[in-house]
């Protein structure tokens, strides 16, 4: 019996130390942390999916956008180079997301209807394409390049 009491007391102990070893305090524990540092740099984010645009095979259907003599303004011009460039303007996603909310599928769509007349992103995403376009001779790729940088993030 004795030797049976010494036996439990000296495993009892064993673990008590086994488990004081451990570098795991209880709120890593509870976060999912482990006890193994690294010096390894964080996970980076994955990238924002780009919303929709449309390649250069579909620019042969694209619908006619709203005239831009039904507006004023801002509103205008944004409405008027739509209609100089819409093939560029159809290559260009549109990050006020309406892809997702209604269906759009270009920086294009949004001046088929009057939403382009009420979204500033879509408007100003319109005006710079053109001033890249005329003034920097820019291709619809690296305008569309421009809109993620500046966009992307937000």
């Amino acid at each position: 019996m004795y030797f049976r009491t010494v036996t439990f007391a000296i495993l009892v102990a064993i673990s008590i130390l086994l488990s004081g070893c451990s570098n795991v305090s209880d709120d890593a524990l509870k976060r999912g942390g482990s006890s193994v540092k690294t010096n390894s740099e964080p996970t980076p984010k994955p990238p924002k999916p780009v919303p929709a645009y449309q390649g250069e095979t579909s620019l042969a259907t694209l619908k006619p956008t709203l005239d831009p003599a039904m507006f004023q303004g801002q509103v205008r011009a944004a409405y008027e180079v739509v209609k100089k460039i819409p093939k560029t303007i159809a290559q260009l996603p549109c990050y006020c997301h309406c892809d997702r909310s209604v269906g759009h599928k270009s920086l294009h769509s949004c001046f088929e209807d009057d939403h382009a007349a009420n979204c500033g992103i879509c408007m100003n995403s319109a005006l710079k394409a053109y001033k890249l376009e005329k003034e920097q001779k820019m291709s619809p790729e690296q305008i569309r390049a421009e809109l993620i940088k500046e966009y992307g993030d937000a």
